[in-house]
């Protein structure tokens, strides 16, 4: 049977040995096998290579060999045969053979080769000549280096250095590290002597390795031969001249980029010895340490995009992964004419800023190479030795300008890196890397300047004017402290508006030039930390901080304010015994009246709640927040596993800001346009409660002007049965009765008041006792005579002012009238009351603004500045709308109570009585 048929038949007849049984094994690999030990492949496991004398496993791991010593007889099988030589032989090179010598000598001289003669299996030695030593295992001559020839292939020690001969002594420099003390001399003399290219790629990136300063020999030494005009040298710096940075830089047309375009950028490789690695495309984590998913590192170069992506890294592990440094060179690449061309981006050294450049006093310290991980330089006393130190680049910041007009004004791309020397390989190491993006921002400080200073000075003549007003409504005829207090609450609020006018306007201008680009891109956002958003900070913290002394004026302002309340009803009867007075009217009118101002004194035209509920929606579930990020997306929703740049602050106040606003005047609108006009007026229900209750508000805003809400029953009685009132009501309906404005024929019932001195004084003097005596204490005897005496100014104030408003006394007498168009719009009185008081028609309801309610605008505001500045701290959302809640409540709270005392004070009416 023929050799090759009887496998072929063995398997036919037993296919169960021509497959491996479905046994698991241990997993193991070569490098898990001992010294004397093969990886069978077929077995996947570890094999004994055998006890025989000389057999070893090989440096591969797979197979065994024999020693150097020993003869092989190799038959293909991974187990050999290893056969030692008798004495006086020596193994042939090629391991098969044991040789015996045949000449005169047999230890062959330095400059002797051993010539075999393997059908004899014999050898002898034989001289090289004068020009040729022999190679590196020593059967052939070969000529020796070609620095070595002109000294007959013989050079004193002195004079060689990287393994070539100099003319000269190799110079011994004091260097630290054994990297530079090999091949430092060595790279510069063959680099200027011979033009050794390879020599002067290892002495520019001896410079390079130097991270710290401009200053190290392995410099001053390339300076020499740069000086020299070596043709051969790589250029270190990018130019000679500041000017030339950008000078020599592509158009701004040939680099123009496109919403969301990749750039593209080229790497230039060289190893630490100086060999040339090749071109290689930029993308991905090439120059990124950092792990990440590829589209994560391919977004960094997606025109428009803000990108940081930051981590910690173990120096050992980088070590392992850059055993030695690659150094790179950063180019741009561009089509000019249809022709590819590249431009190369100059580097920056951190820790070089300061130094003097040795080459040329006008030269840059712009770098054209640089490297990401060096664990050589630290080595010390022999390179083998473990490093002392890594250098780590720990930071690279590519920064790219984007300019309108058609040259630069400074170099359109640059590479910043910082290294840092970590000792040891048991620490960690911080790295990133960003691109960043800057444009000259022309005249948009200047503009910003312009607009403060104008409506500065228009805030500032507000508030002379408010505090005209002010003066005017409290009849002062001096200005003291309290009118300073005054102008500068008037002054914060309305350079509070200023400042927020500015900072929304400035987002809203970002947020359209900027995201709104559909083709080339032109405009960037202003650096992070730059004078422009270091402005916009200001101005909002500004903003926030003068609103708030607003808020609190407004409110210091709202419970200060006095208010009496009038009751019109007439008593069935009145009884006088003792020295007290007593009377069948019933207070409850008056509770009720008290009661419902009180509720009202925190009523908002918005509701809190919806506004927080409505902007969180929008922010968060609608993905508003998304087009804040500093990139050029639109999506509302980016889908995941996509980098996401992060926030912009002015973006992020614009979005924020807007939408607040938006919510809040929407609810207004609503309030006003629909609500109020078809469900509930609270201002105006008000005012008809008073009616059907016959009791009038009287509020004193300032010490002579505040409002009048006119509220006497035109049934003369209020305090009647359920019949009796439903029948005055259907008289009003059917116009069988007169109107309840405070003059005849008019149904106007609220009025703003400006009283005169003598009016003042005499409430005052009325009005003392009831503000000044102590309360009694809950359930006091009514006799007690300050009670007593509290009662009796209640009933004269009482009496006074519904005498006043009957004009019974001449001498006290007002009048009624219309504001003009102007003291509407400055919201102040042209006229100064000297005879008599004046009440202006309002049918506006501007009483509202000792509540909540006609302060909207304030409040709206405050409510956006809140919420934007917390989450200016926090980059939150939703915490910043916990906390404008949490502080709104607050708010809320505190004007609730002190205002329930207030009201109580004022009326007469206990606090358990008002809800």
């Amino acid at each position: 049977m023929p050799v090759g048929i009887c496998p072929l038949f063995v398997l036919f007849l037993f296919p169960a040995l021509a497959r491996p049984q479905s046994t698991s094994i241990a997993f193991t690999q070569p490098a898990n096998c001992a010294a004397d030990q093969f990886y069978n492949t077929a077995a996947l496991s570890c094999f004994p290579c055998g006890s025989s004398l000389g057999v070893v496993a090989s440096p591969d791991g797979l197979r065994c060999t024999c020693s150097k010593e020993y003869a092989i007889s190799d038959l293909g099988s991974p187990l050999v045969n290893c056969t030692p030589c008798s004495i006086g032989q020596v193994v042939s090179f090629d391991q098969r053979e044991c040789l015996s010598c045949t000449g005169s000598t047999c230890t062959c001289g330095a400059q002797q080769i051993r010539a075999e003669n393997l059908s004899s299996k014999t050898y002898s030695c034989a001289d090289c000549g004068a020009l040729s030593v022999p190679n590196g295992i020593g059967n052939q001559c070969i000529l020796c280096q070609q620095t070595f020839i002109s000294s007959n292939c013989t050079c004193p020690e002195s004079n060689q250095s990287g393994g070539l001969c100099f003319p000269q002594a190799a110079t011994v420099y004091a260097v630290a590290s054994a990297w530079e003390t090999l091949y430092l001399d060595s790279s510069y003399q063959a680099c200027s002597i011979y033009s050794n290219i390879t020599a002067c790629q290892v002495l520019t990136n001896l410079v390079i390795l130097n991270v710290t300063s401009l200053t190290s020999t392995a410099l001053n030494l390339y300076s020499l031969i740069y000086l020299s005009q070596n043709k051969f040298l790589p250029p270190l710096f990018y130019s000679t001249s500041v000017a030339q940075l950008w000078n020599t830089a592509p158009s701004p047309a040939q680099l123009s980029f496109t919403r969301n375009a990749q750039m593209q950028f080229k790497l230039l490789k060289y190893d630490l010895r100086g060999n040339f690695l090749g071109w290689q495309n930029l993308k991905g984590g090439t120059l990124q340490m950092c792990p990440n998913t590829q589209a994560v590192w391919d977004a960094a170069f997606r025109f428009g995009t803000y990108y940081n992506q930051s981590c910690t890294l173990q120096v050992a592990d980088l070590l392992q992964n850059v055993p030695e440094p690659v150094f790179y060179e950063l180019f741009v690449s561009y089509t000019s004419n249809g022709v590819s061309m590249v431009w190369p981006v100059p580097v920056w050294n951190a820790g070089f800023q300061g130094s003097t450049n040795p080459i040329s006093s006008s030269s840059t310290n712009a770098l054209r190479r640089f490297f990401l991980v060096d664990g050589i330089s630290g080595r010390t006393g022999n390179i083998s030795n473990p490093p002392t130190y890594i250098t780590v680049a720990t930071s690279l910041n590519l920064s790219v300008y984007v300019t309108t007009g058609d040259t630069w004004d400074q170099s359109p791309f640059q590479l910043t890196v910082r290294y840092q020397k970590i000792p040891g390989l048991s620490g960690t190491a911080q790295v990133s890397f960003a691109v960043t993006y800057s444009q000259s921002q022309g005249t948009y400080k200047r503009d910003t300047d312009i607009a403060l200073g104008v409506l500065g000075s228009l805030a500032s003549l507000y508030a002379i004017l408010e505090t005209s007003s002010w003066l005017r409504r409290s009849g002062q005829q001096y200005i003291g402290i309290l009118v300073i207090i005054k102008f500068l609450a008037f002054l914060s609020g309305a350079l509070a508006n200023t400042f927020f006018l500015i900072t929304l306007g400035t987002a809203i201008y970002w947020l359209i030039a900027f995201k709104g680009q559909t083709s080339a891109v032109h405009v960037t956002l202003p650096p992070a930390g730059g004078q422009i958003e270091t402005d916009f900070i200001i101005y909002l913290s500004v903003a926030f901080a003068l609103k708030t002394i607003e808020l609190l004026h407004l409110l210091v302002s709202q419970l200060t304010v006095s208010m009496f309340l009038i009751d019109w009803e007439k008593p069935k009867e009145k009884i006088t015994s003792n020295s007290q007075v007593k009377s069948n009217i019933s207070i409850w009118r008056t509770i009720l009246v008290a009661n419902e101002w009180n509720e009202m004194q925190t009523y908002r035209k918005i509701s809190p709640i919806f506004q927080l509920f409505s902007v969180l929606l929008l922010l968060e579930v609608v993905g508003l927040k998304n087009i804040t990020a500093k990139d050029l997306n639109l999506d509302l929703n980016p889908p995941s596993g996509t980098y996401l740049a992060s926030w912009s602050i002015i973006l992020r106040f614009g979005i924020a800001a807007s939408m607040w606003l938006a919510v809040g005047i929407v609810q207004v609108l609503f309030c006003i346009v629909i609500y109020e006009r078809f469900f509930e007026d609270k201002m105006r229900q008000f005012t008809d409660l008073c009616s059907l209750s016959n009791v009038s508000v009287f509020i004193l805003t300032h010490r002579c002007y505040g409002y009048y809400i006119h509220g006497r029953s035109v049934h003369g009685q209020a305090d009647v049965s359920m019949e009796t009132m439903l029948s005055n009501l259907k008289k009003e309906e059917e116009n069988l009765c007169p109107l309840r404005g405070l003059e005849p024929s008019s149904d106007i019932q609220t009025f703003e008041v400006l009283l005169s001195d003598r009016v003042r004084d005499q409430y005052e003097k009325i009005m003392e006792p009831l503000l000044e005596a102590p309360r009694g204490q809950r359930g006091v005897n009514e006799s007690n005579p300050l009670m007593q005496q509290r009662i009796k100014t209640y009933y004269t104030i009482n009496r006074f002012l519904s005498s006043f408003l009957d004009h019974v006394y001449k001498e006290l007498d007002y009048v009624v009238k219309d504001k003009l168009f102007l003291e509407h719009i400055f919201d102040m009185e042209f006229q100064q009351p000297m005879e008599k008081s004046i009440l202006y028609t309002d049918d506006g309801a501007r009483f509202s603004r000792t509540l909540f309610y006609g302060n909207e605008l304030v409040l709206l505001l405050f409510d956006t500045l809140l919420f934007c500045i917390i989450d200016l701290g926090t980059q939150n959302f939703v915490l910043a709308t916990i906390i404008t809640y949490v502080v709104q409540t607050l708010v809320v709270i505190l004007r609730y109570q002190i205002g329930k005392k207030n009201v109580s004070r004022q009326t007469m009416v206990e606090e358990n009585f008002l809800i």
